[in-house]
């Protein structure tokens, strides 16, 4: 009888640890589809090209996972909206997402990949869908944000929201059965076609509650519009170079 109960009280514990409410964060910020008319999020579905800032990528832990990996992935803002996790600021710190010195830094290496794309191409970003795209919960919105100049420092997040580019659905998701946190979620973007080469902030802004936002933040090297793909892109170092934007920037 003992052993029936013990077992009945850890299968109850499990199920409420699958439901926990969790927080989420850009998984991939370039996921290629296998078939580009389908337009899938699910593993198997696509490949990941690139990732934010000093993301782990040879880490073992499953997809949708690094909430309880330490540091967090997961950032939510706090008053003083650091756009960026430093692991210092926020209601949840996260982990570190600042800009390095020099950019390319914070990819390679045990860090993924660093996002490469053509002016005016699309680039589609994944994440976890964490229990909040279930049916009970209000769909909101995911913003993109990013400056159309190469900066030689991030935006705070004023300049980030003056940088406003698109809103996504957060939970245009690929439902797995039975698991509502792991589910894969994801959305594209148009990556303006008018920009100059040079490197790029980009911003994922999700709103969970009024006034509640986790962000992911990352650097795209993009072509400019008749420059060969193929062309090297210079990665601006921190504090080099100038910008109509630098009013914009965190001291």
């Amino acid at each position: 009888m003992f052993f029936r109960t013990a077992l009945i009280a850890s299968a109850a514990l499990a199920l409420v640890a699958t439901m926990v409410e969790t927080h989420s964060w850009a998984d991939c910020v370039d996921w290629r589809f296998k078939d580009p008319a389908k337009k899938s999020f699910a593993a198997g579905d696509g490949t990941c090209f690139a990732w934010a800032r000093q993301y782990p990528v040879n880490s073992n832990v499953a997809f949708g996972g690094l909430d309880s990996a330490s540091p967090s992935r997961h950032y939510q803002q706090d008053k003083d909206l650091t756009a960026c996790s430093d692991r210092v600021h926020g209601r949840e710190p996260g982990a570190d997402e600042t800009r390095q010195n020099p950019i390319n830094k914070a990819y390679g290496g045990k860090w993924g990949a660093m996002a490469k794309a053509q002016a005016g191409a699309e680039m589609c970003i994944r994440w976890p869908a964490k229990n909040h795209a279930v049916k009970s919960e209000p769909d909101k919105n995911v913003f993109i944000n990013m400056p159309r100049t190469p900066l030689n420092s991030d935006p705070n997040q004023a300049g980030f929201n003056k940088a406003f580019l698109t809103r996504l659905p957060y939970k245009n998701c690929n439902q797995i059965p039975g698991d509502t946190d792991r589910t894969p979620c994801g959305g594209c973007f148009t990556i303006p076609a008018d920009l100059t080469t040079g490197t790029y902030v980009v911003q994922w802004r999700w709103e969970l509650n009024e006034g509640e936002f986790y962000t992911s933040c990352w650097d795209i090297a993009v072509t400019g519009a008749g420059t060969s793909p193929n062309a090297t892109v210079p990665v601006i170092p921190l504090g080099g170079g100038t910008s109509v934007f630098a009013e914009l920037a965190e001291d």
